[in-house]
């Protein structure tokens, strides 16, 4: 490996590759759209991600959770086991 002299510039692009062309093929804010019209990018943990593959499975997931969670006399019954399991302690 070559050490540098003090005023070598530290551009390692090949003299051969034009920066300019690279970047206007580039891709340099992949997700740019996608956040301007509102989504949410999360990273999913692997685990999780084996059971979503795909993005509609996850909010279809996401969905369902909240129709359960919106459900009439669930949110008392789930207080009331809280209270219980905190009296228990």
């Amino acid at each position: 490996m070559k050490t540098r002299r003090r005023g070598e510039e530290s551009d390692e692009l090949r003299p051969e590759y034009d920066l300019a062309e690279l970047l206007k093929r580039g891709v340099q804010v992949k997700y740019a759209q996608k956040r301007r019209e509102g989504a949410n990018l999360v990273l999913l943990n692997p685990d999780v991600a084996k059971a979503f593959p795909t993005d509609e499975a996850v909010n279809e997931a996401l969905r369902l959770v909240i129709k359960l969670a919106k459900l009439p006399g669930r949110r008392k019954r789930a207080l009331a086991r809280t209270a219980n399991t905190r009296r228990s302690i």
